[in-house]
């Protein structure tokens, strides 16, 4: 196809930014996004490449996941360019068209290398694929006391210098840091986060309702996989849980795989959270996409089977849920609609991380990450700034 053509989505139903046009088509030109309209108001171009469906097909902005350690056998911490790029080529797949690497708890060296490596990946990354918009450092600064898969030999108290250190090395891309801000100097290391524009969240973390709220007043403005990893609700101490319902200051991910919380708990936390700050993830690992069997989790065996991963001692260790089925899961448990789904996958990762100027919606002049469903809710065509990425075999 002539580079110079655009791309023409017609007769689709369109989930633009402001409006659903049930008999729409979307314009691709230049890896962005051209027009958006009705049908009949399509006025077609020599170039134009029109790919004609229906309108049970839906044009959707492609996923943020914003959570996720690694996919097809390729790990953020393996910290070489070939991994990266691994993900960046099979997250079109389940309709992720842009992701922060996440590393985790590890030795400072360890952890440094993933994050160079990330860096300079990000730099250089082309647009055939999901692109990678920063790093999530997911530990070490975390409660030994809720460190779930994370290696509790590595954990160590917050530490602005070392943070520093690795925003340095990681060429300023770390964007979001999972963090206990209970430990000591978490405050600091919150504030300094704040200060400059890296997403505090509050993650693995045994603190308390008020230790919470004094996390928010020094800029903490997220949670990290919601139930998971933290102080939960009692009725004399609402914890972590509690404040992750009540703080409207807080966007909240959650992993909807209906193992590591039980679909009823999804509902009650739509319920109380809603689509205006509920952030989907997968949290995945490398074993997603691959067969059954046992894989390495920063060091750690992990078993898995074809829902779950866990470590020798029953722990869960991150997912292997994709995406596109994290939308399913949650549509079914919470009854929300694509409008919420488009919320929770698009627009609530961007605003988070500062991009909805360019993603995380369909509208004129953003990136053309673009991802269309079927009527059953599969990927059938993924677009990564404008580049076809995947497509479904018939």
């Amino acid at each position: 196809m002539d580079t110079h053509s655009s791309i023409i989505i017609y007769n689709v139903t369109v989930y633009s930014e402001n409006q659903t046009l049930k008999n729409g088509y979307i314009k691709l030109t230049n890896k962005k996004i051209t027009e958006i309209g009705e049908i009949h108001q399509y006025v077609r171009q020599p170039k134009d490449h029109v790919i004609e469906l229906s309108p049970s097909y839906k044009v959707i902005p492609g996923a943020i996941d914003v959570h996720i350690h690694g996919v097809n056998n390729a790990d953020a911490m393996d910290g070489t360019a070939e991994a990266l790029k691994t993900m960046a080529r099979t997250l079109p797949k389940e309709g992720t068209t842009s992701f922060l690497a996440t590393t985790m708890t590890q030795s400072n060296e360890a952890v440094e290398k993933a994050l160079r490596n990330a860096g300079t990946y990000i730099e250089e990354q082309t647009d055939a694929d999901a692109e990678v918009v920063g790093i999530h450092l997911e530990g070490p600064f975390i409660s030994p006391k809720r460190a779930g898969a994370q290696p509790p030999t590595h954990i160590q108290d917050p530490n602005v210098t070392l943070f520093q250190e690795w925003q340095k090395a990681a060429g300023g891309h770390i964007k979001l840091v999972t963090l206990a801000p209970e430990q000591p100097n978490g405050l600091a290391l919150t504030s300094y986060l704040k200060e400059t524009n890296v997403v505090a969240s509050i993650g693995h973390s045994d603190s308390t309702y008020d230790q919470v709220g004094e996390a928010i007043e020094a800029g903490a403005s997220h949670i990290t996989h919601l139930y998971n990893g933290m102080r939960g609700l009692h009725h004399r101490e609402p914890g972590v849980l509690g404040a992750a319902y009540l703080r409207d200051e807080l966007f909240v991910e959650l992993i909807t795989d209906g193992i590591h919380c039980r679909p009823e708990m999804v509902k009650l936390a739509y319920d109380q959270i809603t689509s205006e700050r509920m952030i989907l993830i997968t949290d995945s690992l490398r074993a997603k996409w691959l067969k059954n069997g046992t894989y390495d989790l920063g060091g750690q065996p992990v078993h898995v089977n074809d829902t779950t991963a866990t470590l020798a001692d029953g722990t869960l260790a991150g997912s292997i849920l994709k995406m596109n089925d994290a939308i399913k899961n949650t549509m079914s448990f919470t009854n929300c609609s694509l409008e919420d789904i488009v919320k929770m996958t698009a627009e609530n990762p961007a605003k988070q991380l500062n991009l909805f100027d360019t993603k995380g919606s369909l509208k004129i002049g953003k990136d053309a990450d673009i991802v269309v469903l079927n009527e059953n809710l599969d990927v059938e065509m993924t677009f990564c700034r404008g580049t076809l990425s995947f497509k479904k075999e018939d």
